[in-house]
């Protein structure tokens, strides 16, 4: 079976940033959602949203994530925020690999997004919108995730560590939670 990563968990996380670093650890490919749904549509995600909707960029997410499943080589996958949000793609994610949660505190995710420029579902009042979309994906993150991270307090750079250091060769690699850090179920 090829080997992959998919990093899961809200917008603002760190799942771009430490994707790249845990695919030069390993010398794997690595792959973001949205630049995939980017590259296929030739529309960026903000005017893919405004022209043709939300279910259009769910479907392009989809399509995105199924040929990251599908990849012969090793990858790392930064899977769109809401992806979990289709039955289809939680399948997906456990059939195609080691899921790794990158949990965060609302509060952390409203410093890391600022003012939600570039993000179709926060505009308005950031800090609500992420309010209301982690209590929907919060449980189908728990659902698809083999392991969690909890990065509020961590760097990429340490979160990268843990994921390639908690992989199934790691001598403790058997629970769910890898992180020591602050727990994020506020």
């Amino acid at each position: 079976m090829t080997e992959r990563i998919l990093l899961v968990g809200m917008m603002g996380a760190g799942k771009t940033t430490t994707g790249r670093l845990v695919a030069e650890e390993l010398g794997w490919e690595y792959l973001d959602s949205d630049a995939e749904v980017e590259q296929a549509t030739g529309l960026s995600v903000p005017a893919l949203f405004a022209r043709d909707g939300e279910e259009a960029f769910r479907e392009a997410e989809t399509d995105a994530l199924r040929r990251a499943c599908t990849s012969t080589s090793p990858v790392v996958v930064s899977v769109a925020g809401g992806a979990v949000l289709r039955a289809e793609n939680r399948a997906l994610l456990r059939a195609c690999g080691r899921v790794v949660w990158l949990r965060a505190r609302i509060e952390t995710l409203a410093v890391r997004v600022g003012d939600g420029v570039g993000r179709p579902l926060l505009d308005g009042d950031p800090y609500a919108a992420l309010r209301r979309l982690d209590a929907v994906r919060r449980p189908l993150y728990a659902e698809v995730a083999d392991d969690i991270i909890d990065v509020d307090e961590l760097s990429p750079d340490e979160v990268a560590t843990r994921i390639v250091g908690a992989g199934p060769d790691a001598p403790d690699a058997g629970g769910r939670q890898v992180s020591e850090g602050t727990p994020a179920d506020a």
